[in-house]
């Protein structure tokens, strides 16, 4: 018998830099922020854009050669972004987001 990925909700870190940034943006860009993560947080897997509600957020890979490296999140209609990576681990698999930004 196999070991399999423990299901949503992923748990889920932010860098340091990412959390300070995330905290000084404006309470609505937080509150986008918090939905984005938590509809990735509930996504059957973190790299694939199936059962997430594309009309408010997006995913990609960070590179093109690189498809299970980092990857990028667009939230608020591609105003904003945050680059994570998904760690496999049959225990405890994680979403690290490691940097945000918005504009």
């Amino acid at each position: 018998m196999s070991a399999e990925f423990t299901g949503p909700p992923w748990a889920t870190d932010w860098t340091k830099l990412a959390a300070e940034y995330r905290d000084a943006l404006p309470t609505r860009v937080r509150d986008l922020i918090i939905d984005a993560v938590t509809e990735l947080k509930t996504s059957r897997h973190p790299y694939r854009d199936d059962h997430l509600d594309t009309a408010k957020i997006s995913i990609e890979p960070a590179r093109s050669t690189e498809p299970r490296g980092a990857h990028i999140l667009y939230f608020d209609y591609g105003h904003g972004w945050l680059r994570y990576t998904f760690t496999h681990r049959t225990a405890d698999p994680q979403i690290v987001i490691e940097r945000i930004f918005w504009q």
